[in-house]
């Protein structure tokens, strides 16, 4: 499909496009064709990649440009999408990113999200789980494909409380990267859960903390049994890192004890528990 503005894409609102719909907001371009790719092979037949600069020819993929100079550009420009595409399911992550869902090797993503309205669900819990290379000498943007790591055992939850009051399954996750380098991340962006794939509806809008405006849609299940979670494995981390100078100058390596070479399949995120299917068998 040719590149395209993103304001063409408001005013057809999604029109005869299948959904999931993949958003992937491009603060550069360091591996961004890898995270299309990737995209692509789970099974999204739609994919918008939003960029401050059109440029990407990709057979099938949607390029729109916009300004995404800072997280708050990016998350105005996914209000827009939901508030045009109400009604369809949505998925958002940055480039050098890459969604598991479980069994997503024999399964796609629009299987999940069939189950997931079958389970009257129209949110999906997921984790940001950072990866990074085994040796930083060659490796200075913080990506390598081949030799990608993540920490096994380095995430925790606790409970949310929003003014001394518990909020219901709704947890906070930490950990990663975030955790390990906590000196050079800002408090306000030390979480790692999002809510990445769920359904637009009406009004229905993205805050700065990625919560969603509907409160239900941002807890890990119902209240009856445990629902189905997704994984993020993110390179976003480890590269934002290594292109700060103030953090930059100070690692020399990400390998830390509890780092484990990432096989890039489910089965893996699912025996370590970082996702797990719920009901779906």
């Amino acid at each position: 499909m040719p590149t395209q503005e993103l304001e063409q894409f408001l005013r057809l609102k999604g029109a005869n496009l299948p959904h999931p719909i993949a958003v992937i907001l491009a603060e550069d371009d360091i591996e961004l064709a890898g995270t299309i790719k990737h995209h692509r092979d789970i099974g999204f037949e739609t994919i918008l990649v939003i960029r401050d600069v059109a440029g990407i020819t990709t057979n099938g993929v949607n390029i729109f440009a916009a300004r995404l100079n800072r997280l708050k550009d990016s998350i105005a420009v996914l209000n827009q999408v939901i508030t045009a595409c109400a009604g369809k399911w949505i998925y958002y992550c940055f480039n050098a990113e890459y969604l598991y869902f479980p069994y997503s090797e024999t399964r796609t993503i629009k299987d999940a999200a069939t189950f997931m309205e079958e389970e009257r669900r129209s949110a999906v819990f997921t984790y940001s789980i950072d990866l990074y290379p085994k040796d930083l000498a060659n490796c200075g943007n913080g990506i390598d494909i081949d030799t990608a790591q993540m920490d096994r055992n380095g995430y925790y939850g606790q409970e949310r409380f929003v003014e001394g009051t518990k909020i219901e399954r709704q947890p906070e996750i930490f950990g990663g990267l975030r955790w390990r380098f906590e000196e050079h991340i800002p408090w306000e962006k030390r979480r790692v859960d999002r809510i990445s794939l769920f359904k637009a509806t009406k009004g229905l809008q993205i805050g700065q903390d990625l919560r969603l405006s509907d409160p239900e849609m941002n807890t890990i299940s119902c209240k009856w049994h445990n629902n189905m979670t997704m994984g993020i494995m993110s390179f976003r981390v480890a590269k934002a890192l290594m292109h700060n100078p103030g953090s930059a100058d100070n690692i020399d390596t990400f390998h830390l004890g509890g780092s484990q070479a990432f096989d890039w399949n489910a089965t893996q995120l699912m025996e370590l528990g970082f996702m797990e299917p719920g009901q779906w068998f």
